[in-house]
């Protein structure tokens, strides 16, 4: 079958179960675009390419199926280069796609338009790889190939770039269909070992992160039989609903996490980096047994080296174990957990205290399965993580490793667009959402019911804190505020400003039923 490369990436893409892909077209991308309404996949404008990039990211988090980002290159894909980063800190899969050089570009550059000395090389740095074409033959192959990747082991974002001359030309092709991936399962004897110490255990407890989002009814179960209590980093919020008996809430950032790992006679983390991003005073000490679960065999020895890893998906061996266990709980090991509920909820009730009024009125309107897309905002991370109850995995979008300004919105966009029955909302600080704020304007051109959040601290108000701990003079951390519910309005979308919290309940539960977006100014 004779196919341009344009063509045959787009038919490629389709037949790996692309439906959306984000974007924005350009000189050099546009026989790629010839080919999006002849198979099917919708095409969603960004107003830039980093918001693309993080829009593809919400839309992966919430569905589980690697997001798509077209752009052109040089410049465009550069822009998108800090999604992709963010992406790959927080393990999400995540295809980047854009034109490079011609094939017989000169090695040392002539200048052509949009020419980046090495953007293989670029994107390469940000992504789990990044891969030049050289004929329109090799197009579905790379396609399969970066499908298989993103779907096997730990899923971080790749990048695939076209020569821009192959994009028009034509040549003969053969589809290459999704390669099957099977879920891997941790060898028998180191189950067998886990098994044993967790049947054994007195005082189990249960850490769990990002890798576990396909693992929601075993873990439930797991916990439930083992009477362990479970806390979850920012990337695992929801994963184990927050009213689940187990449930300590999410958070490894608190102090008490601390006390409550050293109290614990066996933990069993499960699918996350225990990363200094998520503990903020310092890592873990385990003096009881650590059980590791990873599918990742070199994160499954990083930030804390366990007694029993057990390398293998989430899903599989979180079941394998349940299938093993024989411990009852013990008559006080819901108590224990209570125990340990009323230390972290109180501790989180007063580091997020200035916000509890905003994240109430969220948890009043979002519905059990509604969807927060967060910024690095002090609201969010004081506020929200902890504060904020979630039911569901996917449910809480965050940028926990890189720790971006800007995600927020454009992520979002890409949740409503991937979950469309549920609730999702944007929560921003003022600082944060000026990076991304050209995507109202994305947002109003699809006519999603999307209240966007903005929580007024008159600037960088975690920076402004750090210079005066410091002792330091506060310097270019004061904003002088934009009218946001105003300039919400000159973009298309609805706008309201409040004084206070006083009405944001009923302004929330107007805006999820809304036309189009609305945006929420909170003063003060």
């Amino acid at each position: 079958m004779k196919l341009s490369g344009g063509a045959a990436l787009v038919e490629s893409l389709a037949a790996h179960g692309v439906e959306v892909l984000f974007g924005i077209p350009g000189t050099h991308n546009l026989g790629i675009y010839a080919e999006l309404g002849r198979y099917g996949i919708r095409h969603v404008l960004t107003r830039h390419e980093q918001g693309a990039g993080f829009a593809a990211d919400g839309y992966a988090r919430v569905t589980g199926k690697p997001g798509v980002c077209l752009t052109t290159s040089g410049p465009a894909i550069l822009n998108a280069a800090t999604a992709a980063a963010q992406a790959y800190s927080d393990s999400v899969p995540m295809l980047l796609i854009s034109p490079g050089p011609p094939v017989r570009h000169p090695g040392r550059g002539n200048g052509i338009l949009h020419e980046v000395r090495d953007q293989t090389g670029a994107m390469a740095a940000v992504t789990a790889g990044s891969h030049r074409v050289t004929s329109v033959a090799e197009i579905p192959v790379a396609v399969a190939q970066a499908f298989a990747q993103l779907r096997s082991g730990r899923p971080r974002p790749l990048h695939l770039e076209i020569p821009l001359d192959l994009i028009d030309e034509a040549d003969d092709i053969d589809p290459v269909p999704p390669i099957p991936v099977t879920a891997p399962v941790p060898p028998a004897d180191a189950l067998a070992r886990a098994l044993e110490l967790l049947n054994s255990a007195e005082r189990p407890g249960v850490l769990v992160g990002g890798g576990a989002r396909a693992a929601a009814e075993p873990l439930a179960e797991l916990a439930s039989r083992l009477g362990a209590p479970v806390l979850s980093s920012a990337n695992g919020k929801g994963i184990l609903p927050e009213d689940h008996a187990c449930a300590l809430g999410a958070g490894l950032h608190h102090r008490s996490v601390a006390e409550f790992a050293a109290d614990c006679d066996v933990v069993l983390a499960v699918g996350t980096e225990l990363a200094p991003a998520d503990l903020w005073h310092g890592p873990l000490r385990f003096p009881g047994k650590l059980i590791r679960v990873d599918i990742d065999p070199v994160g499954v020895v990083t930030n804390a080296n366990p007694d029993v890893p057990l390398v293998g998906d989430a899903a599989n061996t979180l079941q394998t174990l349940l299938d093993g266990i024989t411990r009852v709980s013990i008559s006080d090991s819901f108590d224990r957990v209570a125990r340990w509920r009323q230390q972290i909820f109180a501790e989180a009730t007063r580091q997020g205290g200035p916000w509890l009024p905003i994240l109430a009125a969220l948890d009043e309107t979002l519905g059990r399965d509604g969807v927060l897309a967060a910024d690095s905002a002090m609201v969010c991370y004081y506020g929200a993580l902890s504060n904020l109850p979630r039911y569901t995995p996917g449910s809480f979008l965050y940028p926990t490793g890189l720790g971006t300004l800007g995600y927020g919105l454009p992520a979002a966009i890409g949740a409503r667009l991937g979950r469309p029955s549920s609730r999702v909302a944007a929560l921003h600080g003022d600082g944060g959402i000026m990076f991304t704020v050209a995507e109202l304007a994305s947002a109003a051109a699809l006519d999603q019911a999307l209240p966007v959040l903005v929580v007024d601290n008159g600037g960088y108000g975690e920076i402004r804190d750090e210079m005066a701990e410091r002792g330091d003079l506060p310097l270019a951390v004061d904003l002088p505020s934009p009218d946001f519910a105003e300039l919400g309005r000159s973009m298309g979308c609805h706008g309201v400003t409040l004084p206070d919290c006083d009405g944001l309940v009923d302004v929330l539960r107007d805006a999820f039923e809304a036309d189009r977006p609305t945006v929420i100014h909170l003063r003060g």
